[in-house]
């Protein structure tokens, strides 16, 4: 039986060969279905599960990649003679979208609320019904991506939304602190990993030792970033270490040799950050020699002041980011 990654990749081939990569007229020449599966969460897993509700099958709409989801996918991938393995890839997204347009009122429309309010930053409700509003938006995204601006969702205006990355909600127990000169336009990243350090930065809360520092992590359509040599496929993202004064959000960035930095504190903030992403953390850099022998992080030159988290899917064009 193949591997998990080499059908993965298989499947990636075949959709690029069938028109997986968008040409001139079909927006960002690297968008494709990103693969989500058990332990991811955020809008590209909720947007699942509602398109999953589209076609018959009992899931509960929580974001949350679990058990209940994992189901729910093997049989709908069973029923449309799919490879029944639980893992939502491109092929498995090709199936799930259906065409959608003014009028239609049903789970798939929700799905696109969703997917429109995480990646366009807006606050529309989601309640199935394809309006004015919705199509309004639809047509802004569609522009916005150089696409057919018909206000009509197919599978290339889903690939292209499903692909386009998420912006954070600072209200998670997140700060925004931009060392470098990239500011807040180098925020955006995937929508699963935006998700994931939401829910560590929450459960950080918990501890009552102040907020996580979120620095740079991508541009809205990825790309090179100043001042990193990764960080342009939206599963990177940098975080600063925690201070024993709480004040990582105002006072400044420390090291790990600092007076200051909180050995203790850091060490829960990584954790809850594996805990909020089980089998979807590749790597924290962060130079500690402490948490490093405790394989909590991992050594990387210029690494002393910041963590680098770099998040995973179970399959990814790049190699770098499969798990």
């Amino acid at each position: 039986m193949p591997s998990l990654k080499r059908t993965g990749l298989a499947l990636f081939a075949a959709v690029l060969l069938i028109g997986g990569i968008p040409g001139s007229a079909q927006a960002y020449a690297n968008a494709f279905f990103p693969t989500q599966s058990s332990g991811n969460r955020g809008a590209d897993v909720l947007a699942i599960q509602y398109l999953l509700q589209h076609n018959g099958q009992s899931v509960p709409a929580d974001g949350v990649f679990g058990a209940g989801t994992v189901m729910a996918a093997k049989a709908f991938q069973t029923a449309k003679g799919l490879g029944s393995d639980g893992i939502v890839g491109p092929q498995t997204w090709g199936a799930l979208v259906p065409t959608i347009r003014s009028g239609d009122n049903n789970a798939a429309v929700k799905a696109l609320q969703v997917e429109l309010n995480a990646k366009r930053r807006l606050s529309l409700p989601v309640d199935g019904v394809f309006g004015t509003a919705v199509r309004d938006a639809v047509v802004a995204f569609q522009s916005h991506a150089g696409i057919g601006a018909d206000g009509i969702v197919g599978p290339v205006t889903w690939r292209n939304l499903a692909w386009h990355y998420d912006y954070p909600d600072f209200t998670a127990n997140l700060c925004d602190q931009d060392p470098d000169s990239n500011g807040t336009a180098a925020n955006w990243a995937t929508s699963a990993a935006v998700a994931q350090l939401e829910a560590s930065a929450r459960s950080f809360a918990g501890t009552s030792q102040g907020k996580v520092p979120y620095g740079d992590a991508g541009f809205e359509h990825g790309g090179d970033i100043p001042g990193h040599g990764s960080h342009e496929n939206g599963l990177d993202i940098d975080i600063w270490p925690i201070r024993t004064d709480n004040g990582q959000c105002t006072a400044g960035r420390i090291t790990w040799q600092s007076t200051t930095y909180d050995r203790a504190a850091t060490r829960q903030l990584v954790q809850a950050i594996r805990a909020s992403a089980p089998g979807h953390v590749k790597f924290i850099w962060f130079n500690d020699p402490t948490l490093i022998s405790e394989g909590l992080t991992a050594q990387w030159p210029a690494h002393d002041n910041h963590l680098h988290v770099r998040y995973c899917e179970k399959v990814h064009p790049t190699s770098m980011y499969t798990c």
